[in-house]
Formats: C-alpha cells, sequence, structure tokens
C-alpha cells in the first residue's frame, strides 16, 4: 500500500516544516467494567486501560522513531463515563475522574478523555451527575479531559444542557482562577460530535466501536503553508483552484504518513487499526500555523475579508486529500482555528484583525469552532450560553460538527493577557459585545426542534 517513493517524499517536512503525528490516541470500551461499586468500578477501568495502555508510549516512540517521525502526543480515549457510571453521583464522578488520572500518569500518556455526556436529547440521572461534576474533576485534575454532546442535526438542541454547560464552565474557571481558568481547556461543549476523534479535549469512544482502537490525528500545517508558498514562488499566476489541488496532494501525503504510523502501532499493540484524522491543528511554534496560511494565500491576517472563503477552500482540499489517502479517514479531518494554541491567530485578534463575531462566522465552514476562545471572566450566564447556543446551531443546521471550548478568565478583561503553557498556547482575552446582557432566551429551556432536512429516512 505504500512505496519508498512516498516515505521519502516527507523528509523535507518531516526536517523543517513541522510535520509530525500530533496524536496517537487508544480507544478503550468501559462497558465491561460497569459495577454499582465504586472501587470494583475502579479496580475495572485501571485494569482494563492498563493492559491496553501499558506499552502505548514506548511503542508509539519506537514507531516513531524506526520512520524518523515524531509522535508528539500519546493519549487514551474511553467510553463516555456518564453512560458507564450512570449510577454514581456527582462526588463519585470527581473521584473517578481522580482516578482516571492516576492511570494516566501510571501510563504516561499526556491526556486522558472520555468524561463526557451525550445529553442532545435529553439528561439522564447520570448525565446530570457528570455535568455537576465538571468543574470540581477538571479542576482537581491536570490529564482528564471532558466533552458533552448538546446537539444533533437529527435530535435539536438541548438548551437545558447549554445552560447547563455555561453555569459549569463558569464554575470551572472560578475554580482554577488562579491559572487564568485553565480547566475550561479541557472541557468542549459539542454539536454532533465523532464517536472517533484522537483530538484532545473531545476524544471519546463511541458506542459503536470496536473494544480497544488506535485512532491518529495527523497534522502539519507549515508543511501546507510551505508548499503553497513553494509553488507560488514557481508559478506567479496560480488560480485558486490551482492551490486548492496543491493543498489537496499535501494532504494526501500527510494522511499516508499518519496511517503508515497508526496501523504499525495497532499491529505492534495487537489493537485494531480505526481512523486517521488529518486536521491541521497548530501549535504555537512559529511556522506551525493555521494562520499563517491565510497570509501565504495571500490576505493580511486571518480574520480579514476573504478569510471565510480560504478557510472554506482550505479545509474542502484537507478532506479530498484525505478521502483520496485513505479509505479510513474519520474524526473531524479539516482545519482548526485555536486562538490561544496558534502564536499567528491569537496575534491577529489582539491586534484587531479577527474579532468573536468573524471567528464565528469561519466556523460554519471549519472543523471545530470557537476554540481555545479566552473571553472576559465577567459575561454572563446567560451571555455565555448564548454563544455556545448559537455555535451548536450552525453546527445543527449545517450537519457537521462545531464545538466550543470558551474560556472565560476570573479577573481578567478584553486584551489582558492569559498564558496557558504547553500546546494549549498565550493570547489576549478577546472582546465581546453585550457580554452583560442577561436575556431570558437561554432560560426557557426545552429543545430546539432538528431542522426539516435532518428527516432522511
Amino acid at each position: 500500500m505504500f512505496e519508498d517513493h512516498e516515505i521519502i517524499s516527507t523528509i523535507e517536512m518531516v526536517k523543517n516544516e513541522n510535520l509530525d503525528v500530533r496524536a496517537v490516541t487508544l480507544g478503550v470500551n468501559l462497558f465491561d467494567c460497569i459495577s454499582h461499586d465504586l472501587e470494583m468500578f475502579k479496580k475495572n477501568i485501571r485494569k482494563k486501560i492498563i493492559t491496553h495502555a501499558r506499552n502505548l508510549v514506548t511503542m508509539c516512540d519506537a514507531v516513531g522513531e524506526k520512520y524518523g517521525i515524531k509522535v508528539v502526543n500519546k493519549r487514551i480515549s474511553i467510553s463516555p463515563i456518564a453512560l458507564v457510571g450512570a449510577c454514581f453521583s456527582s462526588d463519585q464522578m470527581v473521584d473517578i475522574a481522580h482516578e482516571l488520572n492516576a492511570i494516566a500518569k501510571l501510563v504516561n500518556i499526556d491526556f486522558i478523555g472520555g468524561f463526557s455526556a451525550l445529553v442532545e436529547k435529553g439528561i439522564a440521572p447520570g448525565d446530570q451527575a457528570l455535568i455537576d461534576a465538571l468543574p470540581s474533576a477538571l479542576a482537581q485534575t491536570e490529564r482528564v479531559c471532558a466533552s458533552v454532546n448538546v446537539a444533533t442535526t437529527r435530535a435539536g438542541i438541548n438548551m437545558d444542557a447549554v445552560l447547563a454547560m455555561a453555569r459549569a464552565i463558569k464554575k470551572a474557571a472560578e475554580l482554577t482562577s488562579d491559572k487564568d481558568g485553565i480547566a475550561c481547556a479541557k472541557l468542549c461543549v459539542f454539536s454532533n460530535i465523532p464517536q472517533d476523534m484522537p483530538f484532545m479535549a473531545g476524544a471519546y469512544l463511541g458506542v459503536g466501536v470496536a473494544d480497544a482502537v488506535i485512532n491518529v490525528g495527523v497534522s502539519g500545517p507549515g508543511v501546507v503553508k510551505r508548499a503553497i508558498e513553494k509553488n507560488l514562488e514557481a508559478h506567479p499566476n496560480l488560480t485558486l483552484g490551482d492551490i486548492a489541488e496543491i493543498i489537496k496532494k499535501t494532504a494526501c501525503k500527510v494522511t499516508r504518513v499518519g496511517e503508515l504510523i497508526g496501523r504499525e502501532v495497532a499491529q505492534n499493540l495487537n489493537i485494531s487499526f480505526g481512523v486517521v484524522d488529518l486536521s491541521l491543528a497548530p501549535t504555537p511554534t512559529v511556522g506551525d500555523s493555521i494562520g499563517e496560511i491565510f497570509q501565504a494565500l495571500g490576505l493580511t491576517n486571518i480574520g480579514v475579508p476573504g478569510s471565510t472563503a480560504a478557510l472554506a477552500m482550505l479545509n474542502d482540499a484537507v478532506k479530498k486529500g484525505g478521502a483520496f489517502a485513505s479509505c479510513h479517514v474519520g474524526g473531524l479531518s479539516g482545519a482548526f482555528i485555536p486562538v490561544s494554541e496558534d502564536l499567528n491567530i491569537a496575534n491577529a485578534a489582539h491586534k484587531g484583525f479577527l474579532s468573536i463575531e468573524k471567528l464565528e462566522a469561519m466556523t460554519s465552514v471549519c472543523s471545530v469552532g470557537l476554540d481555545m476562545v479566552p473571553i472576559p471572566g465577567d459575561i454572563t450566564i446567560e451571555c455565555l450560553a448564548g454563544i455556545i447556543a448559537d455555535e451548536m446551531a450552525i453546527g445543527m443546521i449545517n450537519s457537521k460538527t462545531t464545538a466550543t471550548r470558551l474560556i472565560p478568565v476570573p479577573g481578567k478583561k478584553a486584551g489582558d493577557k492569559v498564558y496557558f503553557g504547553g500546546l494549549l498556547g498565550e493570547a489576549r482575552v478577546m472582546a465581546v459585545p453585550n457580554l452583560n446582557l442577561c436575556d431570558p432566551f437561554v432560560r426557557y429551556g426545552g429543545q430546539i426542534p432538528a431542522p426539516i432536512h435532518s428527516l432522511k429516512n
């Protein structure tokens, strides 16, 4: 399936353009660990996860060294805790989060995702317990990530869940006020969440997935940027159609690299291979930026007029390249635009090129949503819930995944600097218009019905 020249052609990407395998994520099904006894449940999940994950990091490093391609993050996703731990109280859910954190440290992985609930059509007792536990669980752990799906195209938007998540986000920020509300950086609210996504903080193992599976997240915005620049230098008269083709071919090569690494890791661990998720996920490193791709395309900065069209072209070309390269493309597979994780995007926001309104508009054509956006800490719960609801509506109506990872930074206003560290990066707090409003719309609750085009049977 893979020929020598395909691997050789990536050497320049690896050496000079920040190509890497951003994440190898081991998914572990925990439904056979269910018990009404908390200590037995914790014992069961510890045994199950460690059995599959004890050699994950070693194997990823060995395969990465073999091919000269670094596997940056090794992660685990699990069945939604709100389902497998449905009988437990919110305090017990916090205890489970501590156990997951300890397991993650033991097997030396970066994050463990799946402290999650699926509530798009209603909140069951286990879901409510998990949502109530989120602020404390995320504030008291370092490696546990959480996601809550509050909307789908088939079900509509659960506005009770949207309001509950706004409250949870505000509380989580307050509990980590000494660290700029960093607990919220590990919490995503989703519409149409994928079951096989390897990227955090949203990764969880879907109900219909195998007992254990390896999913791979491949990045490489620097590779795409350099491919555009090199071709424009050689051929200045290229059209946007030509550039889209260049992006597609580059994405194809990157996807093949990811699948090669993922399949070998899976084979060596005797675990099923799931999907390769080709998502252009930036880092705070210069040269590894989505924002810089916009500049390579001839825009002053991300956020200026033309940015939404450029992002639509980029996202589509990445998906087409991935689909051409592999029959096992999944997850999100597109372009991420996280504010604090991309130095160029953070600077564009600080300089006024990118507003939160423009960012929301761009999420209608990208793979995620309002991602890693620091906002003023005094935003009202109603305004925060309204922003979440708007983003969920974009996903619901357009039959696509959208999400929010909003960080209301306690004690800070628009323009103040925040620092999260590592891949989470740093940024300035973005201005939010009308952040003091307490409009009752979100408090009416209930279900915003699914759109008519959801009726496909």
